[in-house]
């Protein structure tokens, strides 16, 4: 009897990912948040100027809003770093790192989880520092963006995938 459902495709099994993650730089303010904070910055600004302007000491107010472009120049390349990001990939057959830059620039890198392993730096007072994927004498380093206890949580479950797809899952 034919259930209508086709057989599993063995190559799918290959390719389905074992372990994925994308690494982006932590933001402590959003887009919405950075337009709320230059707008109160905006209001403040103005508020503040008007006594100066007022008792004719107005270039005081030319150099609050000297303050108010660096501030916005400041934030906008915050946020435009905040664009990159870093992608590992494990499946049976590769580990892929990838990593894009703000500008939108990806580099790649793959590996056959076979003859790869993790390497990792750690400090006892600041934790984990460097995780590192090592394969054939090829390094790479992963994860910069986060945290220490985050990049050792990462490096973990990194780890035990790379283990699980050794022992052939």
């Amino acid at each position: 009897m034919n259930s209508g459902k086709a057989p599993p495709d063995p190559t799918e099994a290959h390719e389905r990912p074992v372990f994925a993650a994308t690494i982006t730089p932590h933001r402590a303010l959003g887009t919405a948040g950075v337009r709320l904070v230059m707008t109160l910055l905006c209001v403040v600004t103005l508020v503040s100027s008007i006594p100066f302007m007022i008792a004719g000491a107005w270039p005081v107010a030319g150099f609050f809003g000297l303050d108010l472009l660096a501030l916005s120049i400041a934030f906008s390349v915050n946020m435009r770093a905040g664009r990159g990001f870093e992608e590992l990939v494990l499946t049976p057959i590769e580990l892929m790192v990838r990593r894009v830059t703000p500008r939108g620039e990806a580099r790649a890198w793959r590996f056959n989880p076979l003859w790869t392993r993790l390497e990792s730096e750690a400090d006892d007072e600041f934790g984990m520092q460097v995780v590192t994927v090592v394969s054939r004498g090829e390094r790479v380093v992963i994860a910069r963006d986060l945290s220490p206890p985050e990049r050792e949580s990462l490096a973990r479950e990194l780890s035990r995938a790379l283990a699980d797809v050794k022992r052939g899952y």
